[in-house]
């Protein structure tokens, strides 16, 4: 892989991991990069590590540039292990003269290494050091998504390297965003931040706003994970702007999983009468959508109907697997509803109610339980459910 020189004299020298498949739940069918940046200037600085077992591929790429003995300065904008896995190492490697971190990370590095030997520099928000001809400002965005998370802003380039934000998972020999179809990165983009960044939406608007106040110019965001915004950063500031503020469009979900397909024909019943009232409808049936690919629906979507059959009386385990998940991503300000076969008992249309209760989802009718398998009067109730779905959806609007 050739050299790839992001700014003058500042390299990206990551790794890129093409077989991971599964990031805590995330579904990483892309793989994924771990991104870190070396600024070759008086002081020769590395901004982030990589994943411990990518070592061997970040050490040959710094190598490709100078010996990595020779690095003076090593960033911490985050701890999370796949960011600062080979810490350890490369601080054997190189005894840099000074670790930067933000007041958190000082914390997190003594809770994940237990290094009290390392030459760690606390830095706040506003703080800056100077590499020789270049300036690094740093910023803290604490619970984005972590209590340690930092930017580092290089002035004279314009350059902004942002962590855990403004990235994507996505294993690629392309380096930034332009090489690649915009649609296909917006995608990415879009569910890198729908699952990991979603809960965080108010301290993401204080961030954006933030900057702006700062007056920074950035024509250039490097992210920790996945592609480069080159020349087009606003494309990604908007689309953070815009999921942040929680815009949605008109369009409902029907979540589902089902044993003997009575459940199923409940959803496709009750996807069809909200789809004839012109509202777009996604059926997302849990045995064959990853639960990170709904998450990415959930994003912009105004209505979240979930079904499940009733099984030892309770609903199905990839049901209850993907209301954990969403709970904890936190949706706010949806409207939803329940559906569900059963044979003897019918707890799970109430379960199901009292999950989207909890999240704080509007629940817009007790909800339809049918008898083993629907008939003729069935469909007409959910054909009914559908239109009161589809009703209150454009009411949102």
């Amino acid at each position: 892989m050739a050299r790839t020189e992001i700014k003058e004299n500042i390299y990206w020298v990551g790794a890129v991991d093409w077989d991971i498949r599964d990031f805590h739940g995330y579904s990483t069918y892309k793989g994924t990069t771990y991104n870190a940046y070396l600024c070759m200037d008086e002081k020769i600085t590395l901004f982030d590590t990589v994943k411990g077992d990518c070592y061997d591929e970040l050490l040959y790429h710094i190598s490709e540039l100078t010996d990595p003995t020779k690095i003076d300065y090593i960033v911490v904008n985050h701890v999370e292990m796949d960011h600062s896995g080979c810490l350890p190492k490369i601080i054997e490697l190189c005894k840099p003269e000074k670790v930067f971190c933000s007041p958190m990370g000082q914390k997190a590095l003594m809770d994940h290494f237990h290094r009290e030997d390392w030459p760690i520099h606390v830095v706040k928000s506003g703080d800056s050091i100077s590499l020789g001809k270049k300036t690094v400002t740093f910023l803290e965005t604490k619970m984005l998504h972590w209590p340690d998370s930092m930017f580092s802003y290089i002035k004279e380039d314009k350059l902004l390297i942002s962590s855990d934000a403004f990235g994507q998972h996505l294993a690629s020999t392309e380096r930034y965003v332009d090489e690649i179809a915009i649609g296909e990165i917006m995608t990415h983009a879009a569910k890198y931040y729908a699952n990991i960044l979603h809960l965080f939406a108010p301290n993401i608007q204080k961030l954006l706003a933030q900057v702006t106040e700062l007056g920074w110019e950035i024509d250039m965001i490097a992210p920790d994970h996945g592609l480069i915004w080159r020349g087009n950063p606003e494309v990604i500031l908007s689309a953070y702007d815009r999921w942040s503020k929680r815009e949605t469009s008109l369009k409902a979900l029907v979540i589902y999983d089902s044993m003997w397909h009575s459940t199923a024909k409940m959803a496709k019943a009750i996807g069809g009468a909200i789809s004839r009232e012109g509202v777009q409808v996604k059926m997302l049936n849990l045995a064959v959508n990853h639960r990170s690919d709904i998450m990415t629906e959930v994003l912009d979507c105004r209505a979240l109907v979930f079904g499940s059959p009733t099984l030892n009386n309770g609903i199905l385990p990839r049901m209850g697997d993907f209301l954990t998940y969403l709970k904890g991503l936190r949706p706010k300000g949806k409207v939803g509803a329940a559906f569900g076969s059963f044979g003897w008992s019918g707890e799970a249309v109430k379960i199901l109610n009292e999950a989207m209760e909890v999240m704080e989802i509007t629940v817009l009718d007790p909800g339809l339980k049918v008898k083993n398998v629907p008939v003729d009067v069935d469909f007409a109730k959910c054909k009914e459910l559908g239109v009161k779905i589809a009703a209150a959806v454009k009411e949102m609007g």
